[in-house]
């Protein structure tokens, strides 16, 4: 069985981290795929500014960088649903909080390809403040995000920063938007993680913003992790159609509006 879309649009990243470039020809062979499929794949990564369309193929252009690590394309429908449907309330000018996660990893890739968000004058036109190494690592390279990151110690599982400095800086710092990951969810327990430091700072994020979603598709239902996240009053759920009727009355009995992607 051959390569979907989205396996194939990752391993034409590898070979241009690789190698700086490809060609058509050289996909068609190592694909196994027809020319216009490949000039599809390419057409569609360029638009989203991973690669540098040339006459014959491809270059990474300007990027000098480990596409494959920092841009790997997810292929997690649930996901990128409840993903895109955050980022559409994100707008010029905001600024958006974002813990660790790989919805908001997600969140993170999206807003960096949107061409609206795109700088007019050489300025950034959005803000986003993160305690995640891994987001602000993918960020780091859009030119029209100014991205603030917490001070902290890095979580070695999750590569999220924690601790008294993180929250000190945290603390002092107000946001349009914030997006919050989790690790498990009941309307009984309320939104978990695995680690106590994480869940603090996560509702931390959420107090500091007009604001607050917690992000995550519905797998994480019904499941609970180590540590609940301090009630954050007016904090909302943005999950996939999966969440069944039963638990969407429950949220919406504590107060939680719920959004389905």
């Amino acid at each position: 069985m051959g390569m979907n879309r989205t396996e194939r649009g990752n391993r034409i990243l590898e070979i241009l981290a690789d190698n700086g470039s490809v060609d058509v020809e050289q996909l068609v062979s190592g694909l196994g795929v027809s020319p216009a499929t490949v000039r599809r794949d390419l057409d569609a990564l360029a638009e989203k500014e991973l690669l540098v369309r040339t006459h014959g193929g491809a270059t990474r252009g300007g990027v000098a960088y480990d596409l494959p690590q920092r841009y790997r394309l997810g292929d997690d429908d649930a996901k990128r649903s409840v993903a895109a449907r955050a980022a559409a309330k994100v707008s010029r000018g905001m600024t958006v909080g974002m813990t660790g996660g790989t919805t908001t990893g997600i969140i993170a890739q999206l807003l960096g390809m949107r061409p609206d968000l795109r700088s007019e004058n050489g300025r950034p036109s959005l803000t986003v403040v993160t305690n995640s190494v891994n987001i602000a690592s993918t960020l780091a390279v859009r030119p029209h995000i100014k991205v603030v990151v917490s001070g902290g110690v890095m979580h070695p599982a999750s590569y999220e920063l924690v601790g008294p400095w993180a929250v000190q800086t945290l603390g002092g710092l107000s946001c349009d938007l914030a997006f919050i990951g989790v690790d498990g969810m009941t309307p009984q327990g309320g939104f978990t993680v695995h680690e106590e430091d994480e869940a603090e700072l996560n509702a931390l994020m959420a107090r500091r913003a007009r604001e607050a979603w917690v992000v995550t598709d519905s797998s994480k239902a019904g499941h609970t992790a180590f540590a609940a996240l301090p009630e954050v009053k007016g904090i909302g759920l943005i999950t996939d159609t999966g969440l069944s009727a039963q638990d969407r009355k429950a949220w919406a009995a504590k107060g939680v509006e719920v959004m389905l992607a």
